[in-house]
């Protein structure tokens, strides 16, 4: 989705509603001015509400080219079963720390379909949640989770994700990948594939990992 592009015609739209409603409220000889003062604080919240939507909207990233990941993921070992983790979508680069043995990323994906989709719009991602378990059943009470959503005023998806409801223009949909090994040196890439999430072992540290969580199982 052209996320940049969108976000300029809605603070654009944000700036033009705003000057009507200074416009209304400074005019003079308008049929009542209770009216009007309704109407320019009306007008003054549409604008305040197109302000947060935009700035939501500049959360979710456009997807990478088909060949590339969304995130590559690398971990390192500070201490028995507890692991930093650096997560790398294309040139941002966010940390986070784990304790467990087995690690599953959450997105959050917005689906351009019906005139989004005709007029060029694009579907964007936004990385929601890095979480961790233990594999010993004693130890699996001990899950834990890097929220990775940055803090915004408003936060549409829960509003999308109601049931029942049906949008024209995009499907919010969630998305999770499948769980893996966390291994000191280990490093991970996780792609969009028509089933959905799609985890990988990038390095010989990771493949040697899977294979012995394989072995376990």
């Amino acid at each position: 989705m052209q996320y940049d592009g969108l976000a300029w015609l809605g603070g654009a739209l944000a700036t033009l509603v705003t000057l009507l409603a200074v416009r209304l409220l400074w005019r003079r000889g308008w049929l009542a001015g209770w009216l009007r003062g309704n109407l320019a604080l009306g007008l003054l919240a549409l604008a305040a509400l197109l302000g947060l939507l935009v700035k939501a909207l500049l959360a979710y990233a456009p997807l990478p080219e088909s060949n590339r990941p969304l995130v590559t993921l690398s971990f390192q070992a500070l201490a028995p079963q507890q692991y930093q983790v650096a997560l790398l979508e294309g040139t941002r680069e966010r940390q986070a720390i784990l304790q467990g043995d087995l690690w599953q990323l959450d997105v959050r994906m917005l689906r351009m379909k019906g005139l989004a989709e005709l007029i060029g719009l694009e579907s964007g991602y936004r990385l929601e949640r890095l979480a961790a378990r233990y594999m010993a059943i004693e130890q699996q009470a001990l899950q834990n989770q890097a929220d990775l959503l940055e803090d915004a005023p408003l936060d549409f998806w829960h509003l999308l994700r109601l049931p029942q409801r049906s949008l024209w223009l995009l499907d919010a949909t969630p998305l999770r990948s499948g769980q893996l090994p966390m291994a000191d040196g280990a490093v991970y890439v996780v792609s969009l594939s028509a089933a959905g999430l799609l985890a990988q072992p990038l390095n010989p540290a990771a493949q040697r990992a899977v294979r012995l969580w394989t072995l376990k199982e």
